[in-house]
Order: structure tokens, then sequence, then C-alpha cells
């Protein structure tokens, strides 16, 4: 019993053994060697290879599908860096001529009245703002005590001089009859003479005093100098005045009124003489036809306009001093229409972007024909088929590359 081997127990060690790993020890638990065969390398299997070589052509493709996908996505970020604009190709349009504006209404003729000789305190005022005077009109009386004693010296002068003259006239004609007879020689005759002459000069001096007086007193009374309406009344009568007060009363000369618009330099060449306006005094639904009596001759150097005034008829709703909108009919013109945004302006003038070859911009000089509700005309510089910029003009610069984009349509 003791020398036999169980069976089971010579199959378990074996078992044991052949499932051993190649780094256990040199004997195992149950005191068996393992075969030195089984620790040597095994044969590489051919599937294996083929695996790996798989694998290293994958990585490879997806190098280069990488790569190739960076550099198309760099191509797209350099194409989305240019600046997005709205572009629009005007063509030509017919552009009836009308020119809105406003201004400031004021008397055609405004007439400063004050003192033109010596001050003193008004004693009367008789003519009112908003009243209609006549040429020479009475409009304020000024204090003459001083003036009208100086008047009767003066006439008291004139009365010496006129009797010294008559005396002197008496000795001649005596002397004139004597000389005949030889009592007198001739020249005492000529020295007679000669007094009677600047006896006479004597008054003539003294009745020209005598009427500067009377001019002067009559310059204290304030007068109208033409038929029209009083605009203006800045005295008050107790009111001491001289030459140097300043304006007493302000006259507009028949009731004349006018529309002083400034306009550009090219709705002035589109005026004309004579051309019907038609204006609507602020605050009124009135509109009055003016008509254009002069243009400017002369541009402001600063603001490039020029100053148009227009006649208007006398109104109640016409007040020197307001405002007014007024409209000018001059004409029609086929024209590229485009809206105010795409307009930029520098110290040589006007000036749009169009859009050229290879998506570039370009700086294009032009001129305005007009300006009306629905945009800007351009008389000179586009043809009307150019890809102009609508909006942000003044971000862009001369040959800059943009992407365009072609407003709705409206």
């Amino acid at each position: 019993m003791t020398g036999h081997k169980d069976p089971a127990v010579t199959d378990m060690n074996y078992d044991t053994r052949m499932n051993a790993p190649a780094s256990a020890s040199s004997t195992d638990g149950h005191g068996y060697a393992p075969d030195p065969a089984e620790d040597g390398p095994r044969p590489f299997p051919l599937r294996n290879a083929l695996i790996g070589a798989g694998a290293v052509v994958a990585l490879t493709a997806i190098w280069f599908g990488t790569h190739k996908a960076g550099d198309g996505a760099g191509d797209a970020a350099k194409a989305n860096q240019a600046p997005l604009v709205t572009v629009a190709v005007p063509g030509m349009t017919t552009v009836s001529g009308s020119i809105n504006v406003t201004g400031s209404l004021a008397a055609k003729h405004d007439m400063p009245v004050g003192v033109v000789g010596d001050g003193g305190t008004v004693l009367a005022v008789v003519a009112d703002a908003g009243q209609w005077v006549k040429k020479g009109q009475l409009l304020a009386t000024i204090d003459r005590q001083v003036q009208n004693q100086q008047q009767a010296n003066q006439q008291a002068q004139v009365a010496v001089a006129q009797a010294d003259a008559r005396i002197a006239q008496a000795n001649l004609d005596r002397a004139l009859k004597l000389v005949d007879r030889g009592f007198i020689s001739s020249a005492d005759v000529d020295k007679l003479t000669a007094t009677r002459d600047a006896a006479k000069a004597r008054v003539g001096v003294a009745n020209a005093q005598l009427g500067e007086i009377r001019a002067r007193i009559r310059r204290l009374d304030i007068v109208a100098p033409a038929d029209g309406l009083v605009l203006d009344r800045s005295v008050e009568p107790g009111q001491v005045v001289s030459p140097g007060s300043g304006v007493l009363f302000r006259i507009a000369e028949h009731g004349d009124m006018e529309l002083k618009a400034k306009l550009s330099e090219t709705d002035l060449q589109q005026l004309a003489l004579g051309q019907q306006v038609q204006v609507t005094p602020v605050g009124s639904t009135k509109v009055f036809t003016g008509r254009v009596w002069q243009v400017s001759p002369i541009i402001d150097a600063q603001s490039k306009q020029g100053l148009a005034r227009i006649a208007l008829p006398y109104g109640p709703d016409i007040r020197p001093g307001g405002f007014a909108s007024a409209e000018i009919k001059s004409g029609a013109v086929v024209a590229p229409m485009l809206p105010e945004s795409a307009l930029q302006a520098d110290s040589q003038g006007s000036y749009v972007y169009v859009v050229g070859k290879g998506n570039h911009a370009e700086r294009r000089r032009i001129k305005v024909a007009m300006v009306t509700e629905k945009g800007v005309a351009i008389a000179q510089g586009l043809t009307g088929h150019e890809r102009v910029v609508l909006r942000a003009g003044a971000f862009l610069s001369e040959g800059e590359t943009v992407d365009p984009r072609f407003a709705p349509a409206k």
C-alpha cells in the first residue's frame, strides 16, 4: 500500500507542471523540475505580423489626414479674416430735382433807426413793434429846449447882420451920388462897396448858422426812413439817448421778408434768380411761395457752403428770427443713387469704396449731384455698374481684401 502511487495524484502533478510559468523556480512544490525546452522563445506567428503592419499603415494615414485637415482649416481661417461688407450695384436712377433745406427768416431789408443828431431825454414814443408806418412818420421825440434857445439867439444874429448890411448899402448909395461932383474919390467908393459886400456876406453866414440849428432841431424827431413794418422798439419815454445809444427801432422796408438758406456748392449751382421756392415756417402749416433773389457769390472756406436768399411776401406766420423749411425745384437728373452711409469725406472731398477684382477695396472720388429723401445722387465718379460698399467704408483701407455680400432687395 505504501509503495503504490495514486493515479489521481500523478495526473494532478502533471497538469501543475505543464501549466507552471517559465519564470518559476527550478523545482515546484512537488519536487518536479521544468523542461528546459519550455523556457526558450517561441516562433512569431504570421498573423501577428500582418496585424502589426496594418496598424502602422493606419497610423500613417491618420497622421496625413490630420495634417491635411489642419492645412484646410488654416486656409479657411485666412479666408474668414477678410472683413464682411455689404455692397450693391446702384445702376442709374432718374431723380427729380428737389433740394430740401432749412434756414432762418429775416426782413429782406432790415432798417435800423437810431439817433442821428444831438442826444437828450426822450419825451415821447409814438410807434411800437408790429405797427405799419409811412416814410417820415414820427416815431419818437427828444427834448430840444437848449436847441430852441440857440435858434432864438441865431435869429437875433441874423437880424443884426441884416441891419449892418442895410447901413452899408445906404452909405454906398450916397457915395455914388457924390462921386460925380468930386466930393468923394473913386477909392472911397471902392471901400464902401467892399463894406456893403461884407455886410451881405455876414447876413448869409448868420442865415446858414440859423439853418444848421433848425436842422439839428429837426433831427431830434426820430422818423421812419421808409414805409414798412416796425419789427423792434428798444426805447422808452424818459430815456436819455445819444448817437452812441445804438438802434432804437428796426423796420422791415415795405414789410418784405426773406429766408436765408445755406447750401452746398453743388446745390448752389442748380439755383437761378427768380426760381420758385415753397417755404413752410416752423410751427405753421401754411406754405408760402417765394423766389430766389440773391445767390451768394462766395463760398465759406470752413463750411464749404454758400447763402441763398429767398424773397417772401409778408405774412403773420413769417417772423424774423424764426426757422423755416424750403423745397427748391431744380429739374431732373439721371445718376446712380446711394444711401448717405456709403459716402465718406476727407480734406479732398467725398469718396466711396468699390469692390474691384480679387475683392479688393478701391477708393473712388465722387461728386454729389443732389441730396434727396431717397438718397444721394452721384454726378461724377460712378457709372452705376460698380459694387459699392454701402456700410463700414470708414473702417476700410485702399487695397484691402474684403468679403462682399449683396444687400437684400427691398
